[in-house]
């Protein structure tokens, strides 16, 4: 492991243990050049994936990128971060037992929403303003109407522009 402080390979493990939900094992380095001490994760990855982008542009798949997006959704919300990172665990998760080893941005967009819906409604509704690029109110009133499990949207919101 190269030392994100030096770029020496000359580092140490002086730590390992699982991480809380176990689905990664977090290990305690040291730089033997500089003596820096960092953090890396190792996780279990059953594929490469590669995203097939909504302009037929081919890019691998960040898991890092992935966990920012549901971050910035759950931005100034009471969520733990154990709770952010197993529903960024169960998102590559399930993208990975999908069996190829390319996906499109539209079913990882999908799978996002979903997980949001479960763990915060006004995560999902940020995600789902970016997601499917929302225009105007109306498509606000059309994503809570779903978050309600509605076809329409409430009256009282309805009649307003």
């Amino acid at each position: 492991m190269r030392c994100p402080k030096c770029q020496s390979l000359d580092t140490q493990v002086k730590d390992s243990r699982p991480t809380e939900d176990s689905a990664a094992i977090r290990r305690r380095r040291v730089c033997l050049s500089c003596q820096f001490r960092f953090t890396t994760f190792e996780r279990v990855q059953l594929r490469e994936l590669t995203v097939i982008k909504r302009n037929g542009r081919r890019l691998p798949f960040d898991r890092d990128k992935l966990a920012r997006s549901v971050e910035i959704a759950l931005r100034k919300r009471n969520v733990e971060p154990e709770r952010i990172e197993q529903t960024v665990s169960k998102i590559v998760q399930e993208l990975e037992s999908l069996g190829e080893s390319e996906v499109t941005s539209e079913t990882i967009g999908e799978s996002v929403m979903a997980h949001l819906r479960e763990l915060d409604d006004v995560a999902y509704v940020r995600f789902a303003s970016v997601y499917r690029n929302f225009r105007e109110a109306k498509d606000f009133e059309t994503a809570l109407a779903e978050l309600a499990g509605d076809e329409e949207p409430p009256k009282a919101a309805a009649g307003r522009k």
